[in-house]
C-alpha cells in the first residue's frame, strides 16, 4: 500500500484528541477495509521498524516521545518566534522556538533543534527548542518589491515564506527602479545584527501591473516556461503526420451527432458527448476523449516534459499548458467539423440510470457543434437561435439522462459540496474591476455526471483486468475527524451523529443550502476530509461513492489521464500482459506523489494571483462596506470571507467592539466577557475595509457597527517601527 496508509496513520496519531488504539482499532478508525488490512499491516510494520510509531503497554499504538534533538522544517512567525515541524512525528507535536533561539532560520529551512524541558503545565511536560544548525536552506531566490530607504535599498519579499527585508546594492545594474517587482538572490543570510543581503537577478516590471504579477507568480511557484525545441519539433511532426482519413482500425463515428460543451474562452476541447437509444430502448452514452496517447508516446521528449509539468496551469487571463498549443489547441482538440481521434467509452443505461453494459473503442469523430455552457443553458430554457436542430435535441436528451444518473449516484452516497466560486472581471490592462458569481447552471452538472461515469467505467475495467494504473483516490475520513466535525456542526445549531455517513452529510448540506451558514458548514465538511490525490492504491473515492476511480477524461491537461489512456490502449489491442509489464517498470507511487504536488501547486498559484488582483482592487476602496460570512475563529481575531469577491479578511479582537473578547474552542465561538456578545462560524457580518497589505496578502477589516457597545478602559502600547541597520526583534 506504499505511502498512502503511512501518511494517514501519522496524520491520525498527531491529532490532539487521539487516544492510543490497538492495530485493529486503528485500522477501523481509518476506514481500512478487510481486504486491504494485510497491506495496511505491512505499512504499519515498516513504520514501527523505522521507529516512526511505537507499540506501548496493552499493545496501544502511539508516536515516539520527543527526543533530545530533532530534525525538522522551520516555520517562522512575524513576531520573531517560530516552530520546528519534525520530520518524524512525535507525541509532543511541533516544537516551539523562542525569538532568540531561531539562529536566523527562515520558513522552509531544514534545521536541527535542541529540545529543552520547560517544566509542567496541567500535568504535561512543556518543551521549547533552540536551533543549533541549519542543514539546508529552503530557497535562495525571492520575489519582492524594491523600496528606497534613507539607509539603503531593500526588497520586501512577497507572501509569508520570508518576511524580513533583504538589503540590495547596485540596483542600477539591472535598471531597477523604486516600486519595481524584482527577483533577488540571497548572497548572505540574515544574522542577529544584520539583514540578509542579496543581488537583483531580474526586473519583472512595475508592481501592480498584470504582466508583472503574472511573472511574479510564475517565479514564486516555479511554474514552467516555454517548451524546449525538441518538444516543439515532436509536436510539429505529429501535426504534419496526422492523417485523419487514414483511420486504420478505428471505429468511424464521423456521421454521429456529437457535441462539445466548454467555457466561453476554452480552446482545448478534450471531451465530447453522444447520446442515443438502442433497439431495446436503453440509453447509450458515448464519452469521447481526445486521444493524446496517439501523439505523445511514452518516454519521448513530450512525455518527459508533460510528466514534469503534471498538468496545465490556469491563471486569471493566462494558461500554462501541459502540451504545446499545436497539440492542445490543435490536432488533439475536438474542434467542430474537424475529424479527430478519440478514445471512447460507451455506457448503456436502463430508464433508472442503472448500468447495463460498458464498452470501449479507439474512434474517429467529427464534432457537430461546439457549445458554451451559457448556450447549452439557453437551449434548456428554450432559446435556440443559431443552434443546429440536432444539437438542440441532443442537449435535451443529455439533461434527461444526467438527472437520472445524478439521482442514482446521490442515492448511492455521492456528496455535492456547495462551494461558491468567483469570476473576476478584468479590464484590458489586466486590472480587476469587479467580480461576479461563477456560472453554476445545470449544463455544468450534466458534463460532470458524464465525466464521472466515464472515469468510473475505465477504472472498473482496469481493476477487473488486474492491471496496475494511476487512480484518483479519496480516502474515507477517519472517525476522529468526523467526531470533531459533529462537534463543530453543533456550534452552528445543527446536530449530526459522531460518525455520520455520506447520506447524513448530504442531508445537512441540502438543509443549509441558501442559508448564511452554508459556506461555513460546507467549509467545515470539506476540511474534515483528506484531499483527493493520485496513487496506484485501491482505496476508492469517498466523495463520489466510487469503489474504483481514475482520471480519464482530460489527457490534454492532466498527465494522470494520459497514463490511463496508454493502459486502455493496451487493452484495446488485446495486449494485457504488455500493459502489466509496462506498469511494473513505472514507479506509479512516485509519479502519483509528483503529479499530486503539481496539481496542488497550480491551485495555489491560481489562488495567489487571484488574491493579489483582488487586493489591488480593494486597496482603492478603503472604507467601503463588504458583506461577509465568518469562516474562522482564533485567539487573535475573526476571519471573514467576502461573499462577492471570495477573499478572506481578518478582524482583530481589539476591533470587534468595546469588550474583552475570548475565543472558546469548546463552543467554537468568540465571546465578549462583559457584553455576552457571541460570534459564531457561519454568521453574517457587515464589515468595512481599513487597510490592505498586498505584499503580505492581508485584508484588514472592522465591523460596520461595534459588536459590543460597553466601553472598557484599556491601555494600548505603542510601537515605533523603523528600518534598522540591525534587526530588532519583538519580544
Amino acid at each position: 500500500m506504499a505511502q498512502v496508509y503511512k501518511d494517514r496513520i501519522i496524520k491520525l496519531l498527531k491529532k490532539d484528541d487521539y487516544k492510543p488504539l490497538k492495530l485493529a482499532q486503528l485500522a477501523k478508525t481509518l476506514g481500512v477495509s478487510d481486504e486491504n488490512f494485510e497491506h495496511f499491516k505491512q505499512d504499519f510494520d515498516q513504520m514501527r521498524q523505522a521507529g516512526h510509531v511505537i507499540i506501548g503497554a496493552k499493545n496501544l499504538i502511539n508516536l515516539p516521545s520527543l527526543a533530545g534533538q530533532i530534525v525538522g522544517t522551520f516555520r517562522s512567525n512575524p513576531r520573531g518566534f517560530g516552530f520546528v515541524i519534525p520530520q518524524h512525528a512525535n507525541t509532543h507535536g511541533d516544537l516551539f522556538i523562542p525569538p532568540d533561539a531561531t539562529l536566523e532560520a527562515m520558513t522552509g529551512d531544514i534545521v536541527i533543534a535542541k529540545v529543552k524541558k520547560q517544566g509542567k503545565r496541567d500535568g504535561q511536560t512543556q518543551y521549547a527548542g533552540e536551533i543549533v544548525e541549519i542543514i539546508k536552506r529552503a530557497q535562495n531566490k525571492f520575489v519582492g518589491i524594491l523600496q528606497k530607504h534613507t539607509e539603503g535599498w531593500i526588497v520586501q519579499p512577497d507572501g509569508s515564506s520570508f518576511i524580513e527585508p533583504i538589503s540590495v546594492d547596485d540596483v542600477t545594474a539591472k535598471g531597477a527602479q523604486e516600486k519595481d517587482k524584482v527577483v533577488v538572490e540571497i548572497l548572505s543570510y540574515p544574522t542577529e545584527n544584520l539583514l540578509a543581503r542579496g543581488v537583483i537577478l531580474e526586473v519583472l516590471g512595475k508592481a501592480g501591473r498584470y504582466d508583472t504579477e503574472i511573472k511574479s507568480v510564475i517565479h514564486q511557484f516555479q511554474l514552467p516556461g516555454e517548451f524546449e525545441s525538441d518538444c516543439i519539433e515532436q509536436a510539429r511532426q505529429a501535426a504534419e503526420q496526422f492523417k485523419p482519413d487514414k483511420t486504420g482500425e478505428r471505429q468511424d463515428l464521423t456521421n454521429k451527432i456529437i457535441i462539445t460543451i466548454d467555457p466561453d474562452d476554452a480552446k482545448d476541447f478534450d471531451d465530447a458527448i453522444s447520446l442515443e437509444k438502442d433497439s431495446g430502448g436503453n440509453w447509450v452514452l458515448g464519452v469521447h476523449i481526445a486521444d493524446v496517447s496517439n501523439f505523445v508516446t511514452a518516454d519521448s521528449p513530450l512525455d518527459i516534459e508533460a510528466k514534469a509539468r503534471g498538468n496545465s496551469v490556469y491563471l486569471p487571463g493566462k494558461v500554462i499548458p501541459m502540451l504545446p498549443e499545436i497539440l492542445s489547441n490543435g490536432i488533439c482538440s475536438l474542434q467542430p467539423e474537424q475529424k479527430r481521434f478519440t478514445k471512447s467509452a460507451f455506457i448503456t443505461y436502463d430508464d433508472n440510470g442503472e448500468i447495463i453494459s460498458r464498452k470501449y473503442a479507439n474512434c474517429i469523430i467529427c464534432s457537430t457543434q461546439r457549445l458554451t455552457y451559457l448556450q447549452a443553458n439557453e437551449i434548456l430554457k428554450g432559446h435556440t437561435k443559431n443552434i443546429k436542430p440536432e444539437a438542440i435535441e441532443l442537449i435535451k436528451k443529455m439533461e434527461t439522462l444526467s438527472r437520472i444518473i445524478e439521482k442514482r449516484r446521490t442515492k448511492n452516497g455521492m456528496l455535492h459540496l456547495d462551494m461558491p466560486e468567483t469570476e473576476l472581471i478584468m479590464d484590458e490592462s489586466g486590472q480587476v474591476v469587479d467580480a461576479e458569481p461563477a456560472d453554476t447552471s445545470y449544463p455544468h452538472t450534466m458534463i460532470e455526471m458524464f465525466m464521472v461515469e466515464a472515469n468510473d467505467a475505465v477504472a472498473s475495467l482496469l481493476d477487473k483486468l488486474n492491471i496496475p494504473f494511476m487512480r484518483r483516490i479519496h480516502p474515507d475520513p477517519d472517525l476522529i475527524s468526523m467526531k470533531n466535525l459533529a462537534r463543530l456542526i453543533k456550534a452552528f445549531g445543527f446536530t449530526i451523529p459522531k460518525s455520520p455517513d455520506r447520506k447524513v452529510l448530504q442531508d445537512l448540506l441540502n438543509k443549509v443550502k441558501g442559508e448564511d451558514c452554508s459556506l461555513g458548514i460546507n467549509l467545515a465538511v470539506l476540511r474534515s476530509f483528506e484531499k483527493a490525490q493520485y496513487a496506484p492504491e485501491n482505496i476508492g473515492h469517498y466523495a463520489l461513492a466510487s469503489t474504483h476511480y481514475c482520471h480519464f477524461t482530460s489527457p490534454i491537461r492532466r498527465y494522470a489521464d494520459l497514463l490511463v489512456h496508454r493502459v486502455l490502449d493496451f487493452y484495446l489491442h488485446n495486449r494485457i500482459n504488455d500493459a502489466k509489464q509496462q506498469s511494473a517498470t513505472q514507479d506509479l507511487s512516485e509519479i502519483g506523489k509528483h503529479i499530486t504536488f503539481t496539481e496542488q501547486n497550480a491551485e495555489s498559484a491560481e489562488h495567489e494571483l487571484k488574491t493579489v488582483l483582488i487586493l489591488q482592487m480593494l486597496s482603492k476602496k478603503i472604507g467601503e462596506k463588504l458583506s461577509c460570512v465568518v469562516t474562522g475563529l482564533t485567539n487573535f481575531g475573526v476571519f471573514v470571507q467576502c461573499k462577492k469577491f471570495g477573499i478572506e479578511g481578518l478582524i482583530r479582537m481589539d476591533d470587534l467592539g468595546h469588550d474583552s473578547w475570548k475565543y472558546n474552542h469548546k463552543t467554537q465561538s468568540v465571546v465578549g466577557e462583559r457584553s455576552g456578545s457571541c460570534i459564531r462560524m457561519g454568521q453574517s457580518m457587515e464589515a468595512k475595509i481599513t487597510s490592505v497589505n498586498i505584499p503580505a496578502r492581508q485584508l484588514n477589516l472592522i465591523p460596520i457597527e461595534p459588536l459590543a457597545k460597553e466601553k472598557i478602559s484599556k491601555k494600548k502600547s505603542k510601537e515605533k517601527h523603523k528600518f534598522p541597520n540591525k534587526r530588532k526583534r519583538h519580544k
